[in-house]
């Protein structure tokens, strides 16, 4: 299925996440961070691979991403890339969670 159209039917399916609670600005509850990884790893890893190491979309491996302006990366998971597979996911995230986000594959997703 297209990302756009797999975002369609995340909203539908979920409705828009509840705003998450934080202990501090940049810290996520846990149970928040616990949605957060499933949405990267199921709705991001349907285009990018399950690995992160690209498919439709390019890799997200701390080895790509390293030399990438973490901003941009925020700008492009919250906007999408128009003209691309890339849906914007500003409907799911905050600005807090998508800097969260990009740390976190600039890190390297952590196992399940």
């Amino acid at each position: 299925m297209e990302c756009r159209a797999r975002t369609a039917v995340v909203a539908a399916a979920l409705g828009v996440l509840a705003a998450p609670t934080f202990a501090g600005e940049s810290a996520l509850a846990p149970s928040r961070r616990a949605e957060i990884l499933h949405l990267v790893r199921q709705e991001c890893g349907s285009c990018h691979g399950l690995r992160m190491k690209g498919g439709l979309g390019p890799p997200l491996v701390p080895e790509v991403l390293a030399a990438k302006d973490s901003e941009n990366l925020r700008h492009v998971v919250l906007h999408g890339r128009p003209g691309t597979a890339m849906p914007p996911w500003m409907r799911f995230l905050t600005e807090a969670e998508a800097r969260w986000v990009i740390e976190m594959l600039q890190k390297g997703l952590p196992s399940e």
